[in-house]
């Protein structure tokens, strides 16, 4: 069986898209875990961090199922969420994008190559948490689910981190049993204040990835909280709530650099952090055509 395929890129994370609303590939519904597998693969397949697939919605534009490269499913993936906003877009100058994901319904904004992403509001928000790690203590700044979950680890050099060492340590901990977690590791830069440096180990690549949108969510929420925790947020009274808006960049692995703005209202563990935007660019690689034996092993 023929998978017409495209391939695109959100800040270094790449992705296969099948666009099953346009192809009659029904008999492969069962099949994508295995699919993921073997196309995502790097040495024998197209190479990717994930397949993503379209089916119809009946509560937005399109419904994206996301396929790590171990086959699992994820509820969401911020860069593919943006790649999968400008192929539906198809090169329109202005065009609103909505996705379904098992997250929640996200919108995007498509002006050329740069898509904004309207994500939704964080959940299980936990800040300053300390693990143990073969019997060395890490300390997080903290753990929140952007979409899904993600743990952050401030570092002071983060080109000399052992990333899948530690992170695959921290993804399997029992504090975040049983689905474990992502975790990403960030950097201050010193000269300017909203600007990080961040490295992710994902959960489903089970490795270093390029890039991660809601990794890179996740770790400018948890920087300015903690950031703010010491007195240096630049809140402002909103009735009786001090509310903040907050917009910070991020510089993935890839070196491409995303920008993350969104909302912090109320004050100490009331804290709620609302109206979440993830910027930037989103690149259309090449069109294929892969061949599928329905033989094969699901």
């Amino acid at each position: 069986m023929q998978i017409p395929f495209t391939k695109m890129a959100g800040a270094g994370n790449d992705f296969i898209i099948v666009d099953a609303r346009r192809h009659q590939l029904a008999p492969l519904t069962r099949q994508w875990p295995a699919i993921s597998r073997s196309l995502c693969d790097r040495h024998t397949g197209i190479g990717a961090d994930g397949l993503l697939v379209l089916e119809m919605s009946r509560r937005a534009n399109v419904k994206m199922r996301v396929f790590n490269s171990d086959g699992s499913e994820a509820e969401m993936c911020g860069n593919g969420a943006r790649c999968v906003a400008r192929y539906i877009a198809q090169g329109a100058r202005g065009a609103s994008v909505s996705i379904e994901t098992r997250a929640g319904v996200v919108e995007a904004t498509v002006r050329g190559d740069e898509v904004a992403m309207r994500m939704m509001d964080p959940t299980g928000l936990r800040l300053g948490l300390s693990l143990d790690v073969g019997g060395r203590t890490v300390r997080l700044l903290g753990f929140v689910n952007t979409g899904v979950p993600h743990a952050v680890v401030p570092v002071e050099r983060i080109d000399s981190i052992d990333v899948n060492r530690i992170g695959r340590a921290l993804r399997y901990h029992r504090t975040f049993a049983p689905r474990g977690s992502n975790v990403n590791f960030v950097q201050a830069d010193t000269k300017r204040m909203n600007r990080l440096r961040v490295r992710t180990y994902e959960r489903g690549a089970e490795e270093e990835t390029m890039a991660c949108g809601t990794g890179v969510a996740a770790s400018a929420v948890l920087y300015a909280l903690q950031r703010e925790g010491r007195g240096r947020g630049n809140g402002v009274l909103s009735g009786r709530r001090a509310s903040c808006r907050h917009r910070m960049e991020v510089e993935t692995r890839s070196g491409d650099v995303l920008t993350v703005a969104f909302t912090v209202a109320g004050e100490g563990c009331s804290r709620r952090v609302s109206d979440v935007v993830l910027r930037g660019s989103a690149a259309r690689i090449f069109d294929g055509t892969v061949g599928w034996s329905l033989k094969r092993e699901g």
